[in-house]
């Protein structure tokens, strides 16, 4: 499992490469934003560790490049910046996950191992079709015989996550931490908010968003 860490922090960037070699993974790294942001362009990564503040080039630029060049890699951003609009400007800009400084080895391991669980995908790598709906994992789109839906960013990981998960039933739990990260926690009427707005959108466009609910369990994708 290859991992770039993009930190400008020379002691704590020595830290993580020797923490996470020693637990099994491929690590490279870079103190600068231009030249994290060519590497995550130019490398084969599975998990990217990206501070905020950066010189040259920030991180949030970083990660906004990174998803409009439809980069499949984990995002988890660790930064000093704690307030929770920097959290959900993160999440919503891309992140998968969001760590504040200071922070525990282990909780960072637990995140990486848990990011690397999530959205495993059974049709291809780029988009997951069911009849005549079809979730482009690229372009963040949801599309209904060619429509696009027009989901807010919330409405589409709720889907998404379901989307790459069929043949599974997803929990409230799991749906929280897939939109919002291990750190907070998005309350199951607010999913069912989301869930049933984009129903709505579907439906608008004459289609039928093919998620049902499994009472006292959660949710699921029905694919037939």
């Amino acid at each position: 499992m290859k991992v770039l860490v993009i930190e400008d922090s020379i002691s704590l960037r020595r830290s993580l490469r020797v923490g996470l070699t020693n637990l099994g993974f491929t690590v490279d790294d870079t103190g600068d934003g231009s030249e994290g942001l060519s590497m995550a362009l130019s490398g084969d990564y599975s998990l990217l560790i990206l501070d905020l503040m950066l010189p040259s080039v920030d991180g949030t630029s970083i990660l906004k490049a990174i998803r409009q060049a439809g980069k499949d890699i984990r995002v988890l951003i660790l930064s000093a910046k704690d307030l929770t609009e920097d959290k959900v400007d993160g999440l919503l800009n891309g992140a998968d996950d969001y760590l504040t400084k200071p922070f525990s080895f282990d909780e960072l391991h637990v995140r990486l191992l848990c990011l690397m669980r999530r959205g495993t995908l059974n049709v291809n790598d780029s988009s997951v079709n069911i009849g005549s709906i079809s979730l482009d994992l690229h372009l963040k789109q949801l599309k209904c015989g060619g429509t696009d839906a027009q989901l807010t960013p919330n409405e589409y990981k709720v889907v998404e996550c379901l989307f790459t998960n069929q043949g599974k039933v997803i929990s409230p739990e799991k749906l929280s931490e897939y939109l919002a990260g291990q750190y907070d926690a998005i309350a199951k009427n607010s999913i069912e908010a989301h869930l049933s707005s984009a129903r709505k959108k579907v439906r608008a466009i004459g289609y039928e968003l093919p998620i049902k609910t499994k009472r006292g369990f959660g949710y699921f994708v029905e694919s037939h």
